[in-house]
């Protein structure tokens, strides 16, 4: 694996992580999130932490 692809794995791993994190304090705290007149369900932020968890995960073992 090239230096500049690590380099990548890193920083996509970074961005899913924090998006795993920003979701998990949502589920904790009970925040609301309105996009428009849609309020976003509890469990979709959920799913989002385990996907984008799972994500950040592989993509530092890579």
């Amino acid at each position: 694996m090239k230096k500049d692809d690590k380099i990548i794995y890193r920083i996509a791993a970074f961005i899913f992580g924090a998006a795993a994190i920003v979701h998990l304090i949502r589920v904790v705290m009970g925040l609301s999130l309105k996009l428009g007149n849609w309020e976003a369900p509890m469990w979709l932020s959920i799913l989002a932490v385990v996907v984008a968890g799972y994500l950040s995960i592989r993509l530092f073992r890579h």
